[in-house]
C-alpha cells in the first residue's frame, strides 16, 4: 500500500472552508478580558504623560496598563538567541518610542467593543525627536552585536577577484534593481489568549513553531519551560510573520499576570503592520561578465535592505549570487539602512526570493547582450556543484527540469516577443527558481491500537500547508492503513517536541521523524508476532510474512496488548537544532519558471496569460497537496512582481495604507487557468530517510524576474524596480 506519492484530499478541507476549525482568536475562557493596543502616534521620542480617565469611566474597561505597571523581563530572555526571539526591543519596558504604532499602553474590557473605545480614548502626550527614513539612511555594513541575524550567513563572500574578471570579460552588464518593502498579511492576524493558574502560563496562540514560544515566554518571565503551555490548534497562514516570537505575545502574558485574569489580544491589520515584522526594501546591484560564448566569468551581487533603529535584520539577497551558477570568480556583500520602523522579519521565500528577483533580470539582460537564448545561457552556466563549498549538490535534476519545462511550455515554439493580439503586445521569460533547505530537530510519536487504527503526535503546527494529510500518507505506508486510519494529534506543546514550520522543513523534519515511530511499531508487532522485524510488511490491517499473514487485531488480542507505541526523532549531525542539509552535500531546491504576459503599452496595464513550473524537490509526498502548493508560490510571486508594495511616508514616519483596502493583492481575475506545475522524478538520500525536500518557498522565487523578463521581451521596457505598475510600463515607452 504506497500511499507515500498518492494524490489526496486535505482532510482538514472540510472543517476550515466550513468554519468548524477553531484559530486562536476563536479561543475563549470564563472571565477573559480583551485586549487592545494603545499605538504610539510619533515614530520617535518618549511618552510623557498618558490620560487614561476617559478610557477608565467607560462601561466594562477594566484596567488600562502602561509602562509603569508591566513587570520587567526577566534576565533570562538574554539568553533566548534571535531568532527565535523577533526581537531584543520589548516595547512598554520604558516610555521611549522607536517606531509609529509602537505599543504605548494596553486596554483591558470585558468586551471587545469596550476595549476598541477605550483604547480611542486614551490620550498620550509625547515629546518628539527626530526620526530617521529607512529607505534613505545611509548604508552600512551590519553590526554582529545589533542582532543575531547577521550571523545567520556570510556577509561577505569573494571568490576569485570578480571585479577584475568582469572588467576584463568581453560582455558585460551591471544594473541596480530595488524592490519595495512588502507585509505578509495572513488572513488571520496575530492573535494570543493568555491565562495564568499559578505558575502555570497557557496560552492559544497563532505561531509557526509552538517549542520557541515555550521558551521565550518562560525565558522572559524567568520560569521553568515546563511550566509553559502553548496551544495552537490551527495558524491560519503566517508566511513568515508568526515564526518567530514578537513583543505581543510577551506584553499579552504579562498583562494576564498583572490583572489575574485571561487576556485574549488579536491584533488589527493596522497593528499588523507596527507590531510585527515585514520583508524590508530593498537595493541590489549586479553586474555580470561574461565570455562571448555565455561562460560568466565574474558575478557580483551587493544587497542593501531596511533595518530598524534598534536591531540590524539582514536579508540575505546576495545569496543567489554564491548559489546559482557556475562561475570562478563571484562576490557578495551585504549592508543595510537603520531607520524607524519595526524590526524586519523572514518573509515567505526570504533571501533567495528578492535574490532570484534581482539575478534572474540581470541573467536576461546578459542574454540579450549576447543575443542568445535564456536558457541555453543558463545551461551554459549550469553549476554542477556548489559555487560557494565546490560540494556536491544533496541533488539536483535542474536540467530535466528545464528540459520538461521547456517542452511543456512550448517555449522553442513561443510568440515571437512583440506579437499582437488585439491590442496586447505578448512576451515570453522564464527564470531560475532555487531556494535554500533547512533541517530541524524533530520527535514524534505514533500509536497503533488494536481496532487498527493509528494516531501521530507531535507539536508541530498546522499553518495551510497540509501537514494533517502529508503525515498520515507517511504513517500509513508502513503500517499498511488507509490514510484516513490515522489520526493526528499536533499543535500543543505537551506532545514530542517539533521542529518549526518555516523554512520549507516541515515534511523533511516531522516527517522523517514518523517514519521512524511507525517502523518502531511495526517491529514491535512483528516481535509480538515472533517474526523477524526485518522481514515483515504491512498491507490492508495486516502484517505480513513471507505468505502468512495476520490481522493486527488477533496479534495484539493474542499478546493481551491494546496498544502500540514508540517514538521517533529526526536527529541532526552534532546535536544541532537546525541546519542547511548534511555537512558534504550542500542542499538546495531547484526548478524553472516560464511565463507569458501581455501588455497594454497604451494603458499601461499587464495581464498574465500562463506559466509553467517544472521543480527539481526531491521525493513528492502528495503531488495534490503539493501542485497546489506550488501555484500558490506563483501567485505570491505574481503579486511580488505586479501589484504589491509597502511604503513608508518620509514626512509623517509610517506607512501607507495600513490595511487591506489599500493593499493590491492577486486575486481570481489576476491569475489564469493555465498554470501547470509538474516534478522531475526525484529522491534526494542525503536530505533524509524520506528523500523528499521542501517547496513551499521554492515555488515563490523566480516569479518575478520571469515576469520582468516577459514584460521586456513583449515592449521592449526593462523595468528594474518592482512592482511592475503602469505608469512604469508607460514610462519606459
Amino acid at each position: 500500500m504506497n500511499h507515500s506519492g498518492e494524490s489526496i484530499a486535505r482532510f482538514d478541507g472540510p472543517v476550515k472552508v466550513t468554519g468548524a476549525a477553531r484559530y486562536a482568536g476563536d479561543q475563549n475562557l470564563p472571565a477573559q478580558l480583551y485586549a487592545v493596543m494603545v499605538s504610539a502616534t510619533v515614530p520617535a521620542g518618549w511618552v510623557e504623560k498618558i490620560d487614561a480617565h476617559e478610557a477608565l469611566a467607560m462601561p466594562g474597561v477594566t484596567h488600562v496598563l502602561t509602562a509603569a505597571d508591566m513587570p520587567k523581563v526577566h534576565a533570562r530572555l538574554a539568553d533566548i538567541s534571535v531568532p527565535p526571539l523577533a526581537t531584543r526591543f520589548v516595547p512598554m519596558q520604558t516610555d521611549e518610542v522607536v517606531y509609529e504604532g509602537q505599543p504605548v499602553a494596553i486596554v483591558l474590557a470585558e468586551s471587545i467593543e469596550a476595549a476598541e473605545s477605550g483604547a480611542d480614548s486614551v490620550c498620550v502626550d509625547y515629546r518628539a525627536t527626530s526620526f530617521i527614513v529607512p529607505d534613505t539612511a545611509p548604508a552600512e555594513p551590519p553590526a554582529p552585536e545589533r542582532g543575531g541575524y547577521s550571523h545567520s550567513s556570510a556577509l561577505e563572500f569573494c571568490k576569485g577577484d570578480a571585479a577584475s574578471a568582469i572588467a576584463a570579460a568581453p560582455l558585460r552588464t551591471g544594473a541596480e534593481y530595488i524592490q519595495p518593502s512588502r507585509h505578509a498579511n495572513p488572513m488571520e492576524p496575530c492573535a494570543i489568549l493568555a491565562v495564568w493558574k499559578d505558575k502555570q502560563l497557557t496560552v492559544y496562540d497563532s505561531v509557526q513553531h509552538l517549542p520557541a514560544v515555550q521558551n521565550t515566554l518562560a525565558a522572559a518571565f524567568g520560569i521553568d519551560p515546563a511550566w509553559v503551555r502553548v496551544v495552537s490548534p490551527y495558524t491560519g497562514g503566517g508566511f513568515g510573520v508568526k515564526a518567530f516570537v514578537w513583543p505581543h505575545e510577551i506584553l499579552a502574558s504579562m498583562a494576564a499576570r498583572v490583572t489575574r485574569r485571561p487576556v485574549k489580544l488579536v491584533l488589527s491589520r493596522q497593528n499588523m503592520y507596527d507590531m510585527v515584522g515585514f520583508q524590508p526594501q530593498m537595493t541590489q546591484n549586479v553586474a555580470l561578465g561574461a565570455s562571448e560564448d555565455g561562460k560568466l566569468l565574474g558575478i557580483v551581487h551587493a544587497v542593501t535592505n531596511i533595518t530598524s533603529v534598534t536591531e540590524d535584520y539582514v536579508e540575505f539577497g546576495s545569496i543567489p549570487g554564491r548559489s546559482f551558477y557556475a562561475c570562478d570568480n563571484i562576490s557578495t556583500s551585504q549592508k543595510v539602512r537603520r531607520g524607524n520602523v519595526v524590526l524586519p522579519t523572514f518573509m515567505r521565500s526570504p533571501w533567495d526570493g528578492p535574490g532570484s528577483w534581482s539575478l534572474g533580470s540581470a541573467m536576461d539582460e546578459l542574454a540579450r547582450t549576447l543575443k542568445v537564448d535564456p536558457l541555453e545561457l543558463r545551461l551554459a552556466n549550469y553549476a554542477e556543484t556548489d559555487p560557494e563549498s565546490g560540494k556536491s549538490w544533496s541533488s539536483k535534476k535542474l536540467r530535466e527540469a528545464y528540459n520538461e519545462g521547456a517542452r511543456r511550455f512550448r517555449w522553442q515554439d513561443r510568440p515571437k516577443g512583440g506579437t499582437r493580439d488585439g491590442h496586447w503586445r505578448i512576451g515570453c521569460g522564464l527564470a531560475d527558481c532555487s531556494q535554500g533547505q533547512a533541517r530541524f530537530h524533530t520527535t514524534a510519536r505514533v500509536r497503533l491500537n488494536a481496532h487498527g487504527m493509528a494516531r501521530l503526535e507531535s507539536s508541530f503546527c498546522d499553518i495551510g500547508t497540509g501537514p494533517a494529510t502529508v503525515f498520515p500518507q507517511i504513517v500509513a505506508e508502513i503500517l499498511g492503513l488507509k490514510p484516513e486510519e490515522v489520526s493526528v494529534l499536533a499543535g500543543d506543546t505537551s506532545l514530542p517536541y517539533s521542529g518549526p514550520t518555516y523554512g520549507s522543513g516541515t515534511t523533511i523534519s516531522t516527517g522523517a521523524a514518523l517514519q521512524q515511530a511507525a517502523q518502531g511499531v511495526r517491529a514491535k508487532l512483528a516481535r509480538l508476532a515472533g517474526w523477524p522485524t526485518e522481514e515483515v510488511t504491512m498491507r490492508n490491517g495486516h502484517i505480513l510474512h513471507g505468505d502468512r499473514s495476520r490481522s493486527i487485531q488477533s496479534v495484539l488480542d493474542e499478546a493481551g496488548v491494546f496498544e502500540l507505541v514508540c517514538d521517533g526523532a529526526f536527529d541532526l549531525p552534532g546535536g544541532a537544532p537546525v541546519d542547511m542539509g548534511a555537512p558534504e552535500f550542500p542542499a538546495r531546491t531547484f526548478g524553472v519558471i516560464f511565463v507569458e504576459v501581455a501588455v497594454d503599452p497604451d494603458l499601461g496595464l499587464l495581464r498574465l496569460r500562463r506559466a509553467t513550473g517544472i521543480y527539481s524537490a526531491g521525493r513528492i509526498i502528495n503531488p495534490r497537496t503539493a501542485r497546489s502548493q506550488m501555484i500558490g508560490g506563483i501567485v505570491w510571486g505574481w503579486g511580488m512582481a505586479a501589484m504589491e508594495g509597502s511604503h513608508f511616508e518620509p514626512a509623517l514616519g509610517r506607512w501607507i495604507s495600513k490595511d487591506l483596502a489599500g493593499v493590491a493583492l492577486p486575486v481570481n481575475a489576476d491569475i489564469p487557468p493555465a498554470i501547470d506545475v509538474g516534478f522531475v522524478d526525484e529522491y534526494d538520500a542525503n536530505s533524509g530517510p524520506l528523500g523528499a525536500k521542501g517547496i513551499g518557498e521554492l515555488c515563490a522565487t523566480g516569479v518575478a524576474a520571469a515576469v520582468a523578463n516577459a514584460v521586456y521581451d513583449a515592449i521592449g521596457v526593462r523595468v528594474r524596480e518592482l512592482p511592475i505598475t503602469p505608469n512604469k510600463l508607460m514610462g519606459g515607452l
